[in-house]
């Protein structure tokens, strides 16, 4: 082993080799990043550093981690760490298996934790860097700021690498022209005020892993090994859920069976003054069973069949009656009311007109599935939203016809709907989207795709926060795409997308 391998150090192992040298009194300082593109401000950083103690370590994030856009990380974890270990300052360098340095410094627990003099001026603000600076509270360490703030990687990368898809740099850059990464971070925290209405059919995903064995040899039908199973929010609430990682003052209203597994499961994720939703004995909870094989390191998802639990007539009377009162009172308390009509039962002739009707902002999202197709159609459904978003098929079906041109249709459809924003989102193709003034075409921001289903889900909850505060229509879009690209990284609906990921990749795109 070369003296510069013998520097890299597995995380396993990494409180034992420290804990030693502790023993033997030595200082122990601590630097975390990226260290994606090495250039004079991290040297600066790295002298400084080592000036502070007598053991400088390193730990850079695993590249799963790496939230900074499309193409990042341009180099691997591995070859990060090689051309640190050939620098006479660094003694030491981990790869961090973690999101954020918290659990690095929980692991190697060191005297001094440095971070850069840019991220002084974060404070507590960054969610990671709020974790870091507890965890060195909790060890009793220091943390201190080092080197110098004005040299970055990320527009050193974003100007002179090709990391970015051309499509990708001339929308950001474009954009960029108008809005810095403190600007963009102030437009997303500008929504945490926000009071919204989260509403409409909810949706337990439920995936069942198998082990393809092959296909039986008297009936021909795949066969397969029963390997685990796990249950997903889905529907309304993941948009419920993507919201409030944006703004606490959100509720949810739906309608709900009476089976006796809901609501402990609603209980993990809905307080009671969040919880609005209506329980009816005769109405089937929505449970969408998917038979997937496990999840293989850069493939997108397989998925086999699937086996839906749906009620086939509407709700009874009096269900719709207790919907009606729940719907009237909840909307008179927000700006901003988001309605997931999935065309499963709930949303009723009568409750349609009295949301149009009486939403002060309505964000409006009317989906086709294999239950509706053909009937749940979006212009036959609805007269009038102040916000919508559809996918492709979608918008054929509403048109009416297969030859589109894309953005002509949805402004008929924007017109038609008086709507003062209008999203059509085409997955690997770009989300074209208008406003009373202006369209934006933005390509996706991601490549890397795990599972595409609940993307859509997922731009429509960050876009209608931006419609309803009026965000510019290239901005509004960029942000739905930013959050839509961070979902088909996950699988289904296992989790809400995460605020601070999607601050750190819009910061990383826009720094031109």
């Amino acid at each position: 082993m070369s003296e510069a391998s013998s520097k890299i150090i597995p995380f396993t192992e990494a409180a034992s080799v420290f804990a030693g040298l502790r023993e033997k009194k030595k200082k122990v300082v601590l630097c975390h990043g990226l260290f994606e593109l090495i250039h004079a401000g991290h040297i600066a950083h790295l002298e400084e550093a080592r000036a502070l103690g007598d053991v400088l370590v390193v730990a850079i994030t695993a590249d799963k981690f790496v939230n900074k856009g499309p193409g990042r990380p341009m180099f691997k974890a591995e070859l990060r760490a090689r051309t640190l270990a050939m620098l006479h300052l660094v003694d030491y360098i981990v790869i961090d298996p973690h999101t954020g340095a918290a659990e690095a410094i929980l692991a190697i627990r060191p005297n001094i934790y440095c971070r850069g003099k840019a991220e002084e001026k974060l404070g507590r603000a960054d969610t990671y860097h709020k974790k870091a600076l507890a965890a060195v509270e909790k060890i009793g360490g220091k943390t201190v700021y080092v080197g110098g703030a004005g040299i970055s990687a990320t527009k050193l990368m974003n100007h002179h690498f090709d990391h970015l898809p051309a499509d990708v740099k001339t929308f950001c850059s474009d954009l960029a022209r108008n809005y810095s990464g403190a600007d963009f971070s102030e437009v997303v925290e500008s929504l945490s005020d926000l009071k919204v209405l989260v509403m409409g059919d909810t949706i337990f995903d439920r995936y069942s892993y198998l082990k393809v064995q092959g296909l039986t040899s008297k009936n021909r039908i795949i066969s397969g090994r029963f390997l685990r199973e796990e249950t997903q929010l889905g529907g309304a609430l993941a948009v419920f859920r993507h919201i409030k990682q944006f703004t606490p003052h959100v509720s949810f209203l739906s309608l709900l069976g009476t089976e006796p597994w809901v609501d402990p499961l609603m209980r993990e994720h809905l307080t009671p003054a969040e919880d609005k939703c209506v329980r009816d004995a005769k109405f089937t909870t929505i449970i969408k069973q998917r038979y997937v094989e496990p999840l293989m390191e850069g493939k997108e998802m397989s998925k086999l069949f699937s086996v839906n639990y749906i009620n086939s007539d509407a709700p009874s009377k009096e269900a719709q009656a207790k919907l009606e009162k729940q719907i009237r009172a909840a909307m008179a308390k927000v700006d901003l009311v988001v309605l997931l009509d999935f065309g499963h039962g709930m949303m009723q002739p009568q409750l349609r007109k009295l949301v149009q009707d009486e939403a002060p902002f309505l964000a409006l999202n009317c989906q086709t599935n294999s239950n509706n197709h053909g009937f749940n159609i979006i212009s036959r459904q609805y007269q009038r939203t102040d916000m919508f978003a559809l996918d492709e098929q979608e918008m054929l079906l509403a048109a009416g016809h297969r030859h589109l041109d894309f953005p002509v249709e949805l402004n008929k459809l924007k017109t038609f709907f008086k709507a003062k924003y209008g999203w059509l989102t085409r997955g690997a193709v770009q989300t074209i989207g208008l406003s009373e003034t202006a369209q934006a075409l933005c390509p996706p921001l991601e490549s890397d795709i795990v599972d595409t289903i609940g993307a859509g889900d997922a731009f429509f909850s960050v876009a209608s926060l931006a419609a309803v505060r009026k965000f510019p229509i290239p901005l509004a879009t960029f942000l739905g795409q930013l959050a839509g690209g961070q979902a088909v990284k996950i699988v289904g609906n296992a989790q809400p997308i995460s605020k601070q990921t999607l601050l750190n990749s819009g910061m990383s795109l826009l720094n031109f």
